[in-house]
């Protein structure tokens, strides 16, 4: 995001607050004078509302002074919608307490403390939504180019695909990644998913000056500071931001707890996520829902059972083995979307493979039968998963699971995502589904592993909904 950007979008929130401010004013005037909501009010202190306007301005410039320091203005990359609004929970109430203190103590000869509260009750939601749809319309610009900043990463290991598959999940931050350098040759000139390896950081002030490069992170091991230094002072010269990943000790970045004290920063290593007792909420939420689901679903479970039956000779069900939690190969059951000897004719069709890397995938597989591509694109074929889910073997959230064969072809880095049960839908499925490569999928995977929350589970599980609905992205 360019100085300029920055600074017509502060100047923008600044504006639209005083403007939302005085609104939410003069709505609590209405509410309290004209409407007068829960209590009424004494004849004798109706006053206009031209008598409460120097209160009004004052009470604005309080909370622009209050959301200054709460750091409302300040554009930070990654903040998400709820800090937002935190923060202007916390600039609202310090600056309501400041302005009913000073009424207080200046004792008009009218005044209502329910006026206030009204304002900032009205200020904080007006507030909120605004700062909801600045999280939109910025979504939107930065899919379209505009306020995005133009990265490139340097070092592509551990920690550099760490930065990478942060981006992929999080698409908002507005990083367009150029490209990847790195002094091995197996990595700086290997692609992963999006990310275009452009050879070795020789190349550096080239690739800057060519591709108009806005930032340079930078990810290599503690051990290379003198190569770090002279990046950034490469980058300060060519006047571009440098930023450096810390990698103290080669320690996993997921594994990383940032803390201080006084001021004082201190690294340790938390928790991994989904172990203990967070398993097995995980497990119990994923039986309930998978026992339910069946019971509910039977009756349409039985309707697409019929209707494959009279479309094409063969079983109702798909059997297939798959590679689940920690390499441990299990039966996955899925209803059956392909004619008979479907996986026999893989081998004709090879040429016709439309995905990256150990999978297989054709957008029109004329192997499909007519209900099968119906199953196929609203995600119906996969409800006897639900089973899977009730033994244990998959959950609801997780990794997509592999085919022993695509496991036989993984890269070290790829088998992290093996670290937990596979899922019948997960982050790949909401953030691209089939329109994914494998390393992206894979980066969205290990990304879930190392951020797993209950609030993640959720957010995902309700965006699959629109997703399977409007079948995006699924062949």
């Amino acid at each position: 995001m360019s100085k300029r950007f920055k600074r017509l979008l502060s100047l923008g929130l600044v504006l639209a607050d005083i403007l939302l401010i005085n609104v939410a004013f003069a709505i609590s005037y209405l509410v309290r004078y004209d409407l007068q909501w829960f209590r009424a009010v004494d004849p004798a202190f109706d006053v206009p509302f031209s008598a409460y306007i120097p209160f009004a301005g004052v009470l604005t410039a309080l909370l622009l002074v209050a959301y200054k320091l709460e750091g409302v203005y300040d554009h930070r990359r990654g903040a998400s919608w709820f800090d937002e609004f935190y923060s202007v929970v916390n600039g609202t109430t310090t600056g309501i307490i400041i302005m009913v203190v000073v009424t207080f103590f200046y004792r008009p000869l009218f005044y209502s403390r329910l006026l206030f509260i009204y304002t900032g009750v009205l200020i904080v939601a007006f507030l909120g939504i605004s700062r909801m749809i600045k999280s939109i319309v910025l979504r939107k610009l930065r899919q379209r180019g505009i306020g995005v900043v133009r990265t490139l990463i340097v070092g592509a290991g551990e920690v550099g695909r760490t930065i990478m598959r942060n981006i992929v999940a999080q698409p908002g931050l507005g990083y367009q990644v150029v490209g990847f350098v790195d002094d091995n040759p197996e990595k700086g000139h290997k692609d992963i998913g999006r990310f275009k390896g452009l050879g070795s950081i020789d190349n550096l002030p080239r690739i800057v000056q060519e591709e108009s490069i806005d930032e340079v992170i930078i990810t290599l091991p503690w051990m290379y500071h003198r190569k770090i230094i002279s990046i950034m002072a490469q980058c300060e010269r060519e006047g571009v931001r440098a930023r450096l990943v810390p990698d103290l000790f080669q320690m996993s970045l997921s594994r990383m707890d940032v803390d201080d004290l006084g001021g004082v920063p201190m690294i340790g290593i938390k928790e991994i996520t989904i172990t203990g007792w967070k398993l097995a909420a995980k497990r119990a939420i994923d039986f309930t829902i998978a026992l339910v689901g069946l019971i509910v679903l039977s009756p349409l479970m039985l309707l697409i059972a019929l209707a494959i039956k009279l479309d094409s000779p063969g079983p109702v069900l798909f059997r297939q083995v798959r590679v689940g939690k920690e390499g441990r190969h299990f039966v996955l059951y899925k209803f059956r979307s392909m004619c008979e000897g479907a996986e026999e004719e893989q081998q004709r069709l090879t040429n016709l493979n439309e995905a990256e890397g150990p999978i297989f995938k054709i957008r029109n597989d004329p192997r499909c039968t007519r209900v099968g591509r119906f199953l196929r694109r609203t995600s119906l074929d996969e409800l006897p998963q639900l089973y899977n889910v009730l033994r244990g073997e998959m959950s609801l959230v997780g990794p997509r699971p592999p085919l022993p064969g695509e496991v036989e072809h993984y890269e070290e880095w790829h088998k992290k995502r093996l670290e937990v049960s596979p899922g019948m839908t997960g982050l790949w499925q909401v953030s691209g589904r089939s329109e994914l490569t494998f390393d992206e999928m894979v980066l969205l995977d290990i990304y879930y592993i190392e951020n797993w929350s209950a609030a993640l589970d959720t957010e995902i599980f309700l965006r699959t909904i629109p997703k399977v609905i409007f079948g995006n992205g699924a062949y």
